[in-house]
């Protein structure tokens, strides 16, 4: 489907604004010749609508963990019903490949912090800062990497190949993944300095403005469930990564 134009002007100035954004510490991965097999289970993760792993075991567990996540990212995404789409798609998709949800979101922090249209230098874009030639790779050239859950949908599993490459060296998959293995870059310790501090479940909570407590709830703002739990999990993604279903979980609103 076709974009406006004057929406096609405004994706176009947003990314502009986004390069070279102070804070990000964006890097760009290389490209590595695949072997067929390889190269044909990243196309089947990128594609694949099926859920692997179950992404919250209760909407009580759901619910606790996007009350700790959420004001913690409110200071770089004000508006609280983006928020939320934006921790549920993360955690639904770093769990899905294997990966913390917190550490994905360490990583984010450090690459983009959190800029929607950021673009490197090297041309790396969105959340988790991908190279585009990854959709020729292993997706589709019509996957935008600007959207929320491709983006996310990429950087995850392209940072999980990294791991399994390293055999479970997250340092070493870090680098890897910015593009700064063999160098004295510090990345990798910024992103998991940022998992620690910032995102770590144990990490201190930030402290709330006065004037933030007084204000009433975003329109379309998470609340807590009142009903007992149930079973519940995040909702599979859509079979194409770059359409814009909004992620929830089972017994949502």
């Amino acid at each position: 489907m076709g974009a406006k134009p004057h929406r096609l002007i405004g994706l176009v100035c947003a990314a502009a604004l986004a390069v070279a954004a102070p804070g990000v510490f964006a890097g760009a991965q290389k490209y590595e010749p695949l072997s067929a097999a390889v190269q044909a289970r990243l196309q089947r993760s990128v594609a694949d609508e099926g859920a692997t792993r179950v992404a919250f075991t209760s909407d009580a567990e759901a619910e606790a963990w996007l009350a700790r996540m959420s004001p913690r990212l409110a200071r770089r995404m004000a508006d609280e019903a983006a928020r939320r789409e934006f921790l549920l798609t993360a955690h639904y998709e770093a769990v899905r490949a294997g990966l913390e949800p917190e550490l994905v979101l360490g990583l984010i922090q450090v690459e983009s912090n959190f800029r929607k249209y950021a673009v490197s230098s090297a041309g790396a874009r969105g959340f988790m800062q991908v190279m585009p030639f990854w959709t020729q790779v292993i997706g589709s050239p019509d996957h935008n990497l600007f959207h929320l859950r491709t983006s996310l949908r990429y950087g995850c599993t392209i940072l999980r190949h990294y791991l399994d490459i390293e055999r479970g060296d997250m340092y070493r998959a870090l680098a890897r993944y910015n593009g700064s293995l063999g160098k004295n870059s510090g990345y990798s310790e910024k992103v998991l300095g940022a998992w620690r501090r910032h995102w770590a479940v144990d990490a201190p909570a930030p402290q709330t403005p006065a004037h933030a407590a007084r204000e009433p709830a975003a329109h379309g703002a998470a609340t807590p469930p009142r009903s007992p739990a149930r079973a519940a999990t995040v909702s599979p993604p859509a079979a194409r990564p770059h359409t814009s279903t909004p992620m929830k979980y089972m017994g949502a609103p």
